[in-house]
């Protein structure tokens, strides 16, 4: 399964500027991904470049039924504290998974990282949103390079420094 698996990382915070610009390069990345037998698609369910890419992913489907939307999630109440808006993206995305997995039970220090973890061993390639030397983001596609994955940073799509498909 691994070989035709995707999985997605990027930060909580993206400009409002870039979000359309954003969720089209996913829009394209995942018909890439798919053209070429990746279908499974593994998002961490956060806000900011998890929850857009996951909207991508469940939208993707509706044209191609073999594309499936794997939650891979910290802990069972990762949204209790964010807003109801949020809240309702969070149950929508979840409500249409195909398929929702826990690092743990409840919050404990480095479920975070072990769901990161979990996301790049289940893949073959990293979709990421990555423009910080540093934080969840950073250690994530650190660790996928590490463990052999194809990484894809359409942040550098975004501003223009790396080719497009």
């Amino acid at each position: 399964m691994k070989e035709n698996t995707c999985c997605f990382t990027g930060h909580r915070f993206i400009a409002a500027r870039d979000v359309d610009p954003l969720r089209e390069l996913l829009k394209k990345e995942i018909a890439h991904q798919a053209e070429n037998g990746r279908t499974v698609f593994c998002a961490g369910g956060a806000m900011g470049f998890d929850t857009v890419a996951a909207e991508c992913v469940l939208e993707a489907k509706k044209e191609n039924p073999d594309i499936k939307l794997l939650l891979f999630l910290p802990h069972k109440g990762q949204a209790s504290s964010w807003r109801e808006a949020d809240k309702r993206r969070y149950s929508e995305i979840l409500g249409s998974a195909d398929g929702v997995s826990y690092a743990c039970e409840e919050y404990v220090q480095g479920c975070m990282l072990t769901r990161n973890r979990q996301l790049c061993d289940a893949s073959s390639v990293c979709i990421a949103f990555l423009e910080h030397g540093s934080g969840g983001t950073f250690y994530t596609v650190k660790y996928a390079r590490d463990h052999g994955l194809q990484i894809v940073n359409l942040a550098k799509r975004l501003r223009g420094l790396e080719n497009e498909n």
